[in-house]
């Protein structure tokens, strides 16, 4: 019976090796999802880049098969739109207020991304003079976004440093 007793400090000891042992599992297993996750994400990022090369070499072509047969090309339409608002809301009608709220514009110098469809451009159209906009690029919108996007997490504004944070 005495020789069973273990001091203290070595029940300690191994109670503390196996929390160890289990955080260092944990840890392990969410570095291996971690992998798998770069991994997927890196094949959907080499596949884009493969469809935006093919894409920019099939536009060059006609381009380039228009200018020689004397010709002009006409760019496909943008998908997306960026819009700024560029003048304050006094002394404006209120049909004007109401669309720049509807377009999430409430503040002087917000913008906002849009898909470009019937109804935006009809909007747009009616606030054209307190609005600036155009059709930006996938770099000028990558840009924009980690330089002044923020996201909501745990009800705590957080900037967008990377895909990461958008996932959570």
């Amino acid at each position: 019976m005495v020789g069973d007793a273990k001091p203290e400090s070595l029940l300690k000891r191994e109670k503390r090796n196996e929390e160890w042992e289990l955080a260092k599992k944990q840890e392990l297993k969410v570095a291996k999802k971690n992998i798998e996750n770069w991994k997927v994400i890196y094949n959907r990022a080499k596949q884009y880049a493969k469809e935006y090369e093919a894409q920019e070499k099939e536009l060059i072509q006609l381009q380039h098969e228009v200018k020689l047969n004397g010709g002009f090309y006409v760019d496909p339409k943008a998908k997306l739109l960026f819009i700024i608002q560029i003048c304050g809301i006094n002394a404006m009608h209120p049909r004007t207020r109401k669309i720049l709220q509807l377009l999430r514009l409430r503040q002087i110098f917000n913008g906002v991304f849009l898909k470009v469809n019937k109804a935006t451009t009809n909007m747009l159209h009616r606030v054209e003079p307190y609005v600036s906009y155009g059709y930006p690029n996938l770099k000028s919108v990558r840009e924009l976004i980690y330089k002044r996007g923020y996201g909501k997490l745990n009800k705590q504004r957080i900037a967008l440093t990377d895909n990461s944070i958008v996932e959570k």
